[in-house]
This record gives structure tokens, sequence and C-alpha cells, in this order.
């Protein structure tokens, strides 16, 4: 079964009076990663202001494009303006914590200037954190107020919700400060070493999603914060080989089956510091991924997680008496996937949650004693997050794909229950930022044809104001190469089990007869990603770029990857390479079945969980690729930490066989085809160690092998000389071997 597009994504080609077609010519992989970005202007960051009367965005600057400053479009002006210049505030280089260097790996940040704010509530001012201290900005006289200037970083800093004050991090302890007096208080006072206050600990920033430890109170009367005790998990000497130097890193890590930090949840009071702390049962091996309040300040609440994480409750504490009850409970035979979807309603009349139940993510109604109301969303199709309620009308706002796997739309459902409709338009993929009231929304959208785009609109979907059109003329740079792309071929293929796998190929605009081509399969394969969608990706680009050099491109999203509900992810429950690999596998019997296509050339190439899936490809499916490139993979699971490697394959006291079983390292001597490997050396997430440990064995079998390692590179590989150096070494390995 194929899936026919709209005529709209087969046409890619645009032609700008007459004259693109003489400008035309093919991508040059050295510009692929250089400025100004091929794919044009994307605003990072966009935000409503409180009020609804302007939208912000983060810019780069001219002269350096990951230098950022704080832009505006006025609405009612109808006017985009540089609100905020970053060096009006910090000039020269920037210092950051060795703690932050990290938080912002983690969150794939990767610029320098202003890279986060936060609104205050009447939409008067703005907070930044610059090198390391806090700036007040307010509009009015247009000037900022230095709120810190210590020697300590101060991280992760928030204005409360009604604007008096301004909370922190630094050496590990939270402090507040009055905006109007200065007046700064230490709210926790043991913080250093193993303690950690008011910070999220290694796994919640990296696997649960959770970048804070702290969460004020609506009123600005308390702020409810954790405590984190590392003393029981292993530290390790982690080191980060860089071009002149080695670094070593004593480093609290908890590796998979070993003991996690201890968690303590408590409420402290701004006005005394005196500190509630909330039990949370006798079991303290257990995760606490979410906490927050409800619209009362009496209430709060948390989620808690068993440690095999098959168990779920969000818990409800009463704050003026400190009792407890649970509201509800997920279950799970395999794994409950995290989500940031509570909502609690006004008077406390209820709440909305996000489940898993049915199979399928869908929205839910509870009153506030924790009793099912109703189901709101149902269907063999999964919500992507809940956007907005307006309370007033009855209405909840909310991504999904209800009407196709391979894109996101807003959709509106009544609380009162009812049919969905579906508010953005068809054959684009949209990501949104929606008003507090849901009267409006920024649209970002795109599709495989078209760079993306930012709009403001009603709900109805009218375009209220432009943020960026991004058009396709004569000054943007991807005019020229534009005509020569083709949009990728859309399609499906049976899995052994029947579920279906849809697929994308990336073919030439016309194929030459007679010709069989070599095919590059493009793969991530893991959890929680999806990559064949209709959008666009800046990453896409080279895999467009490869076929100009003759390649076909295939890219198929396996049984286990995520938004096709949990039936479709489950097959990798405690055996991870074995479903993910069958499913490439047919694939590949697909593409042996096209006539242009050189079975004997067929090649497989990923990063990260994708360099996973890349090599046990080439060790567990040698008849099927020829070559194979593998960017920073997970070769021991054992290396992995506590969280995601017990979500997917429990602890390994109880699967051990699975453990050894979903490692490549057994797998090794069916190796046949040629094999690169490149990894970063600072690499923090998936550790060096990982590709040196299969160094090793492969140099013990006599197996050959290709390898890059690049000096103080992490996980990410940012940079443009380093992803240019990578990206012309894998076309070079492609060249050698397939053509």
């Amino acid at each position: 079964m194929r899936i026919k597009m709209p005529a709209q994504l087969l046409a890619i080609c645009l032609c700008f009076g007459g004259g693109a077609m003489a400008q035309a010519k093919q991508l040059e992989l050295e510009r692929l990663f250089a400025d100004p970005a091929l794919s044009g202007a994307t605003p990072r960051a966009l935000a409503m202001a409180p009020d609804g009367s302007r939208v912000t965005y983060l810019k780069g600057k001219a002269e350096d494009a990951n230098r950022l400053d704080l832009w505006e479009f006025n609405i009612k002006a109808a006017k985009h303006r540089l609100l905020v210049d970053a060096d009006s505030l910090v000039s020269g280089a920037e210092v950051l914590s060795d703690e932050e260097k990290a938080r912002r790996e983690r969150m794939r940040l990767f610029a320098s200037g202003i890279i986060s704010y936060s609104w205050a509530k009447n939409s008067d001012a703005l907070l930044f954190p610059l090198n390391g201290d806090l700036y007040y900005y307010q509009l009015k006289t247009q000037s900022a107020k230095k709120l810190t200037d210590t020697a300590a970083f101060e991280t992760d800093a928030t204005i409360s919700p009604n604007g008096r004050y301004v909370a922190f991090i630094r050496e590990q302890n939270l402090f507040v400060l009055e905006i109007a007096t200065g007046k700064e208080t230490q709210l926790t006072f043991d913080g250093g070493g193993v303690i950690k206050n008011g910070m999220a600990e290694f796994v919640a920033q990296e696997e649960m999603g959770r970048m804070t430890g702290y969460w004020w109170a609506p009123d600005d009367s308390k702020i409810a914060f954790t405590r984190t005790d590392e003393s029981g998990v292993a530290e390790v000497v982690r080191n980060e080989i860089y071009a002149e130097e080695i670094k070593l890193f004593n480093q609290r890590y908890p590796y998979t089956g070993t003991a996690n930090a201890k968690i303590q949840l408590g409420v402290v009071s701004v006005a005394d510091g005196k500190i509630n702390w909330l039990p949370h049962g006798d079991n303290d091996d257990i995760y606490l991924p979410r906490v927050e309040w409800t619209k009362n300040a009496r209430y709060l609440s948390y989620q808690w997680q068993s440690r095999d994480q098959h168990k779920l409750e969000l818990r409800l504490v009463d704050l003026s008496n400190n009792q407890q009850k649970v509201l509800l409970t997920e279950t799970s035979n395999t794994w409950l996937n995290l989500h940031d979807d509570l909502h609690f309603l006004k008077d406390d009349k209820g709440f909305i949650w996000a489940s898993e139940r049915d199979g399928y993510k869908h929205l839910y109604y509870y009153d506030f004693d924790g009793k099912l109301q109703r189901q709101l969303t149902q269907g063999a199709w999964v919500v992507d997050e809940l956007d907005a309620v307006n309370e007033k009308q009855g209405m909840v706002y909310f991504t999904a794909r209800k009407d196709t796997p391979l894109e996101r739309h807003l959709y509106q459902v009544s609380l009162k229950g009812g049919d969905t409709k579906r508010l953005t338009a068809p054959n684009y993929d949209h990501a949104l930022v929606m008003a507090k009231d849901g009267s409006s929304f920024i649209d970002s959208f795109s599709n495989v044809t078209t760079p993306n785009k930012v709009a403001l609109r009603a709900l109805d979907g009218t375009v209220l104001t432009w943020l960026e059109q991004n058009e396709l003329n004569k000054t943007h740079p991807l005019t020229p190469y534009h005509s020569q792309l083709k949009a990728p071929r859309f399609g499906t293929i049976n899995a052994e089990d029947g579920q279906v796998m849809h697929y994308r190929m990336f073919e030439p605009a016309a194929l030459e007869p007679g010709k069989k081509y070599p095919v590059i399969v493009s793969v991530y394969g893991g959890p929680h990603a999806q990559r064949v969608t209709n959008s666009w990706s800046a990453r896409d680009l080279y895999l467009h770029y490869l076929v100009q050099q003759g390649y076909l491109v295939f890219q198929l999203d396996n049984r286990g990857s995520y938004n096709r509900g949990k039936a479709f992810e489950d097959p990798i429950y405690k055996k991870l390479g074995v479903a993910e690999i069958a499913d490439q596998i047919k694939g590949v019997e697909y593409l042996r079945s096209l006539p242009y296509v050189d079975a004997g050339k067929i090649a497989i190439y990923g990063h990260s969980y994708g360099g996973y899936m890349a090599i046990m490809a080439m060790f567990k499916a040698s008849d099927y690729f020829a070559a194979g490139v593998s960017g920073a993979p997970v070769t021991d699971w054992a290396l992995y930490d506590t969280h995601y490697t017990e979500r997917y394959l429990g602890h390994p006291d109880d699967n051990a066989a699975g453990y050894e079983a979903s490692a490549v390292f057994p797998y090794a001597d069916g190796l046949k085809g040629k094999l690169l490997i490149y990894h970063g050396m600072a690499d923090d997430n998936v550790l060096f160690t990982h590709s040196t440990k299969l160094y090793k064995q492969l140099q013990d079998k006599g197996l050959l092998f290709d390898m890059i390692n690049y000096p103080g590179s992490k996980h990410s590989m940012f940079g443009q000389p380093v992803q240019t150096h990578l990206h012309k070494s894998i076309t070079r390995f492609f060249d050698e071997h397939l053509k």
C-alpha cells in the first residue's frame, strides 16, 4: 500500500520569474553547514507575552548567527524590531559553570548571548540569565538591572508567578531575590557535594525531560523543591579528550542496575524559610518525574513512578493538613511513557490528564477527587500534547495525529465531550505555541517541500500576521538549489506481525533507464523518535545531497518508534535490536524488489540509537547490508543510565540474558561488510567507552573497520568544522564501497 500525497508535495520545483532555473545548481557539502542556513530564517524560543501584546523570539546576529538577541513582533504596531541586544547586557566571551555546560548540552542549546528568557506576569519586564548572572530588563525604560554580581554562578532562574521575586540556584542551594528591593534570601543551606537543592538530577534532565528541581506556588508564597542525595550513586571518573588535553571528571553516574539519587520533596515558605517535607512512602528507590501546583496554592501534585516504570501515581497533597491522596494510578506490563499533559482547572473543578491505557495516548477529564468524568479523545491515533484550555468556552486545544501519523495538527474538543475539530491546514506538520486563553496561536509549519514558516493565527486559521514567511524568493539561501530537489516518496510496509510501518524514499527527479542505484538506509530506529514525517528538516538536505551524488536514500520507522501507539512500541521490550532489525530487513527486502536498486550495494547509516542500529545491522544482517556508518553508538546497555535502559530492558538482575543479547558484542563475528565508526571524544551521553570497548573487541578478533574520533566533540557533534569533516568522511566512505 502506498500513501498518495497531495500534488503540492510532489511538485517541488519552484521558479522565480524565469531566473530560478538558470541559477539552479546542486548542493555543495561545505555549504550545508555554513551560515546563513539553507533552510532560511528560523525564529527560536518563540513566546507570547502574557498580555498577548507581542510575540518574542531569539534571532542570531547578522555577523554571528550563533550569538542570539531578543526580538519582538509588536502586534498592535505590526512591526518586528530588536527588543534586547545581548551585547548591551554582556559582551565578550561567556564563562559558564560545568553544571550549566552540561545542562545546555542536554537541552541541545549551542549558542551564546540570550539563550533563554522569561516574562513577568504583567508583561512589563523580562529576566535573562547571562554569563552566570541575572539581568532584569524593564520594557518601559528599555534598561536592564543586574540583579546578581557574584563569583558564583546563578542558574535556572525564574520570575515568580506574580512578578515579585526571582528564584535561582547558586552553589546547589535555592535562593529568592525580591526585585523591588534587591533583597536576597537563601532558602536552603545544606547544598554542596552530593546534596543538591532545587536541581534536577542527571536522569531527570537526560531521560525525563525535567530540567528543573523547583516550582513556584501560584501566589508567590511558597516554592516546592527537590533535595537530591547522590551519596549512593556510583562515582566514576569520566574523561573528555580534547585536542591538547584530557579532562577528568568525577561524576555520580547511575549505570543501569545501580543506585539512583535519593529524592525528597519539600515546600519552603518564602516569608520565613520554613520547610515542610512531604513523605512519599518507605520505598526511596523511586522517581519523581513531575511536580505541579493546582490553581490553588493549597494543593500540590506530584507524580510517583516505580523504579521499573510499570506504575505511576498522580498524588495530591493538601498543604493545610499535609494529607495526601492518590488521584489516579497508571500501570503497564511494559513501561509507561511520561508526559507533560496535566492541567488543573480553576476553582478545583478537576483536571485533564493524558493516558495510553487504551493503547493510544488520549485525553481524559477527571473531577478534583480523581473520579473519571469522561474520555475526551479516542481512536487509533495519538495525542501529541495538551496545548491550552479555555474554561469560559469549555474548550480543550491539543496537537495530535488524527488525520495521519505523518503530521501534527491542532484540534479542539469540548470539555463536555463530542467530536474533535481540526484547526490547522492539512498537508503540513504544525508545531504550536498557544495563547494562554486559547484565543490565538503561533504556528510553525512546514512540509517536505516547504522550509519552516511561522505565522500568528486566529483559531479559525486566519493569518493575523507573519512572523517569518521564509519565502523562497531570489534572496533566500536555498533558492539556487531548490529546483534540483525532489520530494521523498512515501509508502508503507507491513512488519512481520502485520503492523503498518511508514517509509520515505529519496530519489532523483528522473531515474536513468536500466541503471541500478546503490541505496543508503538512514536510520534512528529507537524509542521516542519518528523520522518519517511530512515536515522539513535541515538534516534532510544531506540526504538530498547523497541523492545528487548518485544514491537513493531510504528511511523506515520500525516498530519501537514513536507516535504510533503502545502496540507499535512494545515489541522492543526486554530485547533491543531484535524487532528493529527485523523491520529494517523488511525494508531492504522491499528495496530489493525495486528493479532500479542494486541489491548488493545497500548500506546503513545512523547516529546514537541509529549508530547502535547500524552496528547491529552489520553484525546480525550482514547479508543485507554491504556497508555501514555508525555514529556515537550504544554498544553495551550496561554502560547506559538507569531510567532509559531499565525502561526498555528491565533491571539487569532480572533480565541478564536480555542485556547480553541486546549488546552488540555477541554478534561481531557476523561482520562481513565495511564498517565506519565515529564518536565524539568528550561525549557525556553515550560515553566514548562504548566505542573503545567495541574497537578492542574488533581488533582482538582481527576484524577490519574504519574509525574517526573527534577530540572535544560531545554527543551532538556540534559545530560547522566538525559537521563538514564528518559528512565529507561519510560520503567518501560510501563512495569507496558502494560505487
